[in-house]
């Protein structure tokens, strides 16, 4: 019953995560401002890198955990870079 139950649960992780990644990408498309836009990237990636490590979970494998890490890093800098781009209008002084 315990793998049963943990496997139902990690398939529902999955469906969820996937439906929340549709919402945030509906939102990066569709925003109305370029703040939405960046809010919307930002979901993304935190998103796919919580997919990844329910991926991670559901294999066994430790990529999934170095992949979600390299997302999560990758993305920090982006939306940072794209703070900095929409507050002053370019990214290196």
């Amino acid at each position: 019953m315990s793998a049963a139950l943990l496997e139902w649960s990690v398939f529902l992780a999955q469906a969820m995560l996937a439906l929340a990644m549709g919402c945030a990408a509906w939102r990066t498309l569709r925003g109305p401002r370029a703040q939405d836009r960046v809010l919307g990237l930002d979901t993304l990636y935190v998103n796919a890198a919580m997919l990844l490590l329910v991926f991670g979970i559901r294999t066994g494998s430790v990529l999934y955990f170095e992949a979600a890490l390299i997302i999560a890093l990758l993305g920090f800098v982006a939306t940072a870079a794209l703070a900095k781009f929409l507050m002053r209008g370019e990214v290196i002084e």
